[in-house]
């Protein structure tokens, strides 16, 4: 796999999501965009056919990083996100994952019995290939781009695991955390350390800033957020630190809306993404000079035009203190490389031509 880039020579200072991330306000906006190695990128879906099996796919290193690479190099973005996925640790942990091509994930659904015979010890251990594509990725990146590691946030993975697949209101998994407590706080718990162990590793093998997509946040009471979503953050931010990993944590729990100040406060992330439905005026006013990412619609994205135009000027305006221009989401399949390429020189403040 190609993976040539020009490297841009050490300055001395901190490449821009670096500095946004250590509380600097920095003019223009440093970019990256959620899921940017995705389906719309031709190159993409080229090495996307060589392997079948998706989770195959995301354990051979030298295609990951080419995939890592692809938004690098077409976009020239501030960062770059590992190729992977949030079910990875599911499987090292005694769970079956798979991916159904029209489906998405299927998994065994969890019972309150299988809690108990969860697997920690070894299951970062176990995903090896991923830090090996870590390295790659970091020896192949100019200095000035940030590499970024990720994971799950232990309640979204989990509803997979006990519903088996995607569920549009998480019911099945929100009714097990209520008439199986202990068992949800234990399956949390395994969850958490599993996963700090997961980004230790990363971490070490070379990711800049570490993100956990807690990506069904929304709709939680506040006891259950407080109980399934910041206690098992908190867990994990924890455990990276006293590691004596210290490179700076994203948190991003997904529709979560103001709790994600409480979210903020109580978790020791260090910076926070923002869904599309939640205001950038309201977090920012509650977080003056607390780092943030987000929050462009991705529905805008598709449409393009003048409807996309609007959208990043919103954006643009809400802004103050310390940001990192990106999505409320991820980049869906459908969206148009020229609007990419629009919003990327909008925010960079060149000329910018929407289709």
């Amino acid at each position: 796999m190609s993976q040539t880039l020009t490297s841009s020579p050490e300055t001395g200072t901190k490449a821009p999501i670096l500095r946004v991330l250590a509380g600097e306000s920095v003019s223009p906006l440093p970019l990256w965009f959620m899921r940017q190695a995705g389906r719309h990128l031709p190159e993409y879906r080229e090495v996307r056919t060589t392997t079948p099996d998706f989770i195959s796919f995301c354990l051979t290193p030298d295609k990951a990083a080419e995939v890592t690479l692809q938004p690098i190099r077409r976009y020239d973005m501030d960062a770059a996100i590992l190729f992977a996925d949030i079910l990875l640790i599911p499987r090292p942990m005694g769970r079956d994952v798979r991916f159904v091509k029209g489906t998405g994930p299927v998994l065994d659904p969890m019972h309150v019995e299988d809690v108990a015979k969860l697997k920690v010890e070894g299951a970062a251990e176990a995903l090896s290939p991923v830090y090996e594509t870590v390295k790659q990725v970091r020896a192949t990146l100019p200095q000035d781009k940030t590499l970024i590691g990720f994971a799950g946030g232990p309640w979204t993975v989990a509803t997979y695991m006990i519903e088996g697949r995607g569920s549009p209101t998480k019911e099945v998994a929100k009714r097990f955390a209520y008439n199986h407590a202990a068992e949800m706080a234990a399956m949390l718990d395994k969850l958490a350390d599993a996963t700090a162990e997961y980004l230790i590793r990363q971490a070490q093998a070379g990711a800049q800033v570490l993100k956990i997509f807690e990506s069904w946040a929304e709709g939680l009471s506040p006891d259950q957020f407080e109980r399934l979503v910041i206690t098992p953050t908190a867990r994990i931010v924890k455990a990276v630190r006293a590691a004596g990993v210290t490179v700076p944590i994203i948190g991003f729990p997904r529709g979560a809306g103001v709790k994600v100040i409480e979210y903020a406060a109580r978790t020791g992330v260090d910076a926070m993404a923002i869904g599309t439905d939640t205001p950038l005026s309201l977090i920012r006013a509650a977080l003056p000079g607390f780092p943030l990412q987000g929050n462009l619609d991705p529905l805008a994205l598709r449409i393009g035009g003048e409807t996309l135009r609007r959208a990043v000027d919103q954006v643009l305006d809400d802004v103050s203190g310390p940001h990192i221009f990106n999505l409320g989401h991820g980049v869906a399949p459908d969206v148009k490389i020229e609007n990419m390429h629009a919003v990327i020189n909008h925010v960079r403040g060149k000329a910018a031509h929407y289709v």
